[in-house]
């Protein structure tokens, strides 16, 4: 049966018609009532006439079911015996049941049972025939409707596996593209902030060699720490892109948060570059991915104002409300030099603060000098003020509070 199904829908209805002819051929071969005549070649013609159409039973149907009602009364001709079953007109029926369009198969159910009750009055008439042939067609009907339906829930079931193969695949894809771009921005950050600070400190080590030896060594260590810092960076988030068989091979150290902010400071303030620090406003704990886009924003700001604004002073404000969270990075520069909000760094911050509810807003400084970098989050409400004394998040280690003078940072990073 699988090699028959394997051949085609031809060799499956050849077959089904056979088996047909087989069944409705063995009352002429079993031996026959005393007197009657044996059959011959006609018998024969006409019951194989009966059952040819149904070779396309599953292209025409109803054309089908029309011609197999059409032939049976070519069997009156003959001296034909009586058969068990119907089994043309059952398997006509159940194919147009199972295959027509409703309304078809509805009128074609009921031309077979209105032709139903003149063929038994003229065979038997009797109420046993006609209970009989009326059960058998609609058992025939009924399972024709069974199978439709299963073929259509069958079909429904591929194509949902298939909608959801592809779903899944473009849900892959897109997930690939955001970790490339993630992974992208993350690199542009810690490579661009890293280098920028390495190129100021090194240009500025001769000089300071000259004039002052002690910022010298202060350079060249600041260099030193800042790329140390990169190459940790770099190795954990590269980290997570190489299989590793033991996972303990991996770096799991956390991502930056708002308590390295004095740090990244500090290392900028190493380089001789003039740089405030204040935090205001009852401080709480963040999650950890707001903190990480402040830290990355506030980072990507210091490295714009590293490039394009000389040597200016640089002030970083973060302001703790009880909804929200603000961070401000001014310098005093020469201010924007080309279209606002252009450029890879620009944006990539923007992308951080929307994907995190934020918004960012860049342009020139209050009194229209210098530049400014200003990142809002709005953060969930609770009934705790905060944290105080969170290292690096506005207790008192990092910041006066409320009243704006500087923190307790050392002397290069507040001057």
């Amino acid at each position: 049966m699988d090699r028959i199904r394997r051949a085609g829908p031809w060799a499956v209805d050849i077959s089904v018609a056979l088996l047909v002819q087989v069944a409705v051929t063995i009352p002429y071969v079993v031996p026959r009532p005393a007197g009657s005549s044996p059959a011959d070649w006609l018998d024969y013609l006409v019951t194989t006439v009966t059952v040819l159409p149904l070779v396309g039973r599953r292209r025409a149907p109803v054309l089908v079911l029309v011609a197999v009602v059409a032939a049976h009364p070519l069997l009156l001709l003959t001296d034909a015996p009586g058969q068990p079953l119907p089994y043309t007109t059952l398997l006509a029926l159940y194919t147009v049941a199972a295959q027509a369009p409703a309304c078809t198969r509805r009128i074609a159910g009921a031309g077979v049972l209105a032709i139903i009750f003149p063929s038994v009055s003229l065979n038997t008439g009797e109420a046993r025939e006609l209970l009989f042939t009326l059960f058998v067609h609609a058992a025939a009907y009924v399972l024709g409707r069974l199978t439709d339906v299963r073929q259509a829930y069958a079909r429904a079931l591929t194509e949902r596996a298939a909608q959801l193969e592809r779903t899944n695949r473009i849900e892959a894809e897109q997930a690939r593209d955001q970790e490339r771009a993630r992974i992208a921005r993350e690199m542009h950050d810690i490579l661009s902030h890293a280098v920028t600070l390495m190129l100021v400190q090194a240009e500025s080590g001769p000089v300071a060699v000259r004039a002052a030896p002690e910022r010298a060594e202060a350079a060249f260590e600041a260099i030193s720490a800042t790329g140390r810092d990169a190459m940790t960076q770099l190795r954990r988030m590269l980290g997570v892109l190489r299989d590793a068989p033991d996972d303990t091979e991996r770096d799991r150290s956390p991502q930056p948060t708002l308590a390295e902010l004095p740090e990244l400071v500090e290392r900028l303030a190493a380089g001789g570059r003039r740089v405030s620090y204040e935090v205001s406003g009852a401080a709480r704990r963040q999650t950890p991915d707001i903190e990480a886009a402040v830290h990355r924003i506030v980072q990507e700001a210091l490295t714009n104002t590293v490039k394009h604004a000389g040597d200016c002073a640089v002030s970083i404000r973060l302001v703790h409300g009880s909804d929200s969270l603000e961070v401000t990075v001014l310098d005093d520069g020469p201010g924007p030099g080309g279209e606002p909000g252009q450029g890879h760094g620009l944006i990539g911050m923007r992308e951080r603060a929307a994907a995190h509810g934020g918004t960012l807003r860049t342009g020139p400084g209050p009194d229209g000098t210098g530049f400014e970098v200003t990142a809002h989050f709005l953060l969930p409400r609770t009934g705790a003020s905060g944290t105080s004394g969170a290292p690096g998040a506005g207790g008192p280690s990092a910041a006066s509070g409320a009243s704006g003078e500087p923190g307790n940072l050392p002397a290069e990073v507040t001057s």
